[in-house]
This record gives C-alpha cells, sequence and structure tokens, in this order.
C-alpha cells in the first residue's frame, strides 16, 4: 500500500524541563527515545523519591510558570547541554529571573519557590515515578484519587517520546465548545499537525496503527489517542485554570484529544514538512 498525504507540520516544541513550558523550534532531530534534548531534564522530589510533575499540581502545578530553553542545541550521544530557566524564581511581584542549570542557585531557588526540596537530573534514577491526580471528570477510570506512573526505564517521558494534535481535533473542540479557549500549550504537543483539506474531526485517530513518514527520513507508529490529564486545565502565562476543558474532552471524545507516536526510523522533521500516513499491513 502507498503512503498517503494527510497534512504538513504546522508547528513544534521541545519540553527541555519536564512539566515546565518549553520551546517552539523550525527544525528537531529524533532519536529512538524522540526528540533530542526534550524532557531531557526533570526536577526530583528528594523527600517523595519522586519525578515532579504537574500531573500532581497541588505541589507542583506552579511548574507550568516557568520557562526551559537549551542555550545550545543537544548532539545525538553527548551530555545535554546547559538549560536556562525563567520565571518567577525570587517571588510572584518581581521580574521573571533566568538561571542556568549548571549554577546551584537554581535548585536552590526553585526549592524555595516550590516549597519542597529538589534537585535537577539529566538521567532518571532505575524505575522513576511520579504521582498523578485525576480530578472528578465523568468518563474517567478515576475520580478524585492520586495514584503512581512508573516511567519508561531511562526517560523521563510519561509513556511515548513523541505527541501530536492536529489543527482538525483542536477545531473540532471549539465547535463543540465554543465558549471555551482550546489553545494549543494546553496540550504540550510535540508536533501540531495541520490536515489536509478535507480532512476534519478527531482525524488523527483514524492513523491508529498505520505509520507516519515527515522529512526525508524520520518514521512514527501511531500507537493510539493521547488520554488527556489534569494538565490541560491548569493555568500558564495567559490561559486561566480551566477544568471544563477536560470535561470537555471527556464529553465529547473520551477524554482522548491527540495521538502517542513511537520512533521506528531517527531523523529530522521541520515546520512545513510534508506528514504521509501509511496504513498497518493486513495479516497475512
Amino acid at each position: 500500500m502507498g503512503m498517503e498525504l494527510v497534512g504538513h507540520l504546522q508547528a513544534l516544541w521541545r519540553y527541555p524541563v519536564k512539566s515546565m513550558l518549553g520551546e517552539r523550534l523550525e527544525r528537531l532531530e529524533v532519536d529512538r527515545r524522540g526528540g533530542l534534548g526534550d524532557r531531557g531534564y526533570a526536577l526530583w522530589d528528594l523527600e517523595a523519591g519522586r519525578v515532579a510533575s504537574a500531573k500532581n499540581p497541588r505541589p507542583w502545578g506552579n511548574l507550568l510558570a516557568y520557562s526551559a530553553r537549551y542555550l545550545e542545541e543537544p548532539r545525538r550521544g553527548e551530555p545535554l547541554p546547559v538549560v536556562e530557566v525563567e520565571g518567577p524564581l525570587v517571588g510572584p511581584q518581581t521580574p521573571p529571573l533566568s538561571l542556568r542549570s549548571d549554577d546551584p542557585e537554581l535548585v536552590e531557588r526553585l526549592s524555595q519557590r516550590l516549597g519542597r526540596r529538589v534537585s535537577l537530573l539529566d538521567q532518571p534514577p532505575a524505575g522513576a515515578s511520579l504521582d498523578q491526580y485525576w480530578p472528578p471528570v465523568e468518563g474517567r477510570a478515576f475520580q478524585n484519587v492520586t495514584n503512581e506512573l512508573v516511567l519508561p526505564e531511562g526517560t523521563f517521558h510519561d509513556a511515548c517520546p513523541i505527541h501530536a494534535i492536529t489543527s482538525a481535533t483542536l477545531a473540532a473542540l471549539r465547535r463543540l465548545q465554543p465558549t471555551l479557549d482550546f489553545a494549543v500549550e494546553r496540550f504540550r504537543p510535540n508536533l501540531l499537525i495541520e490536515p489536509a483539506p478535507g480532512l476534519e474531526g478527531f482525524v488523527e485517530e483514524r492513523w491508529e496503527g498505520g505509520t507516519l513518514a515527515i522529512g526525508e527520513q524520520l518514521i512514527l507508529r501511531v500507537e493510539g489517542g493521547c488520554s488527556r490529564c489534569v494538565i490541560t486545565t491548569l493555568p500558564q502565562r495567559q490561559l486561566p485554570q480551566e477544568i471544563e476543558i477536560l470535561r470537555a474532552t471527556a464529553r465529547h471524545n473520551r477524554v482522548t484529544a491527540g495521538i502517542r507516536l513511537s520512533v521506528e526510523q531517527p531523523g529530522t522533521l521541520a515546520v512545513g514538512d510534508p506528514v504521509r500516513w501509511m496504513p498497518a499491513a493486513a495479516p497475512a
């Protein structure tokens, strides 16, 4: 079977520090573990022995008040470069401050501002996990509980290394709930795909089981829909807290928006690249 042109890459993000705001890029190299440098760093809760994640918003929701960027581009097979973190490192009423990851003052100030002792890691400990809170949203298996999520070995990703969403999905949610702001930033994707003309609705879920070819070499396997969590509801920059964002995805699409992707063949992608889909081969 041939490959079908299903869209173009409209925008691209990388998140150097887990649960902080990230970098909007024009190009990104992808290896087997995902985008180079994506979730390369994470804060470690020294008391709980857990990765700090805004999935547990009571202690960590304020991580979304900080942004992180690499001072040099990460290179395959080399240690991660220094990352710069910007945000309310002094106090909420003071201008944002920037500090580098190689400056011990960064973790000292983050510990003070977040109210918990943290360190900054670039390698996860064996068996690393995080706590995730499930708010009361109809349609979810868990209601108003916190449980443990064990991360894939050797990574700070929650599950698959690449997350994509289409502008068609965001447009569908806006049509269904016109009073809500379904800003793409709430969903923290790596890839925003603009579908080909005529493709509407939650189109990316139809690609499940197949592969996406982007650019000259990159091939991604579509593992399935991305079940959304409390992070979509949290405030970040100009976006207010809004639990109805998550309730709308539950009401209209089984709490799902976007797709989870794994890497079959590494490569480099760039904004504007065509996105081609090949369905899964039929069993012999």
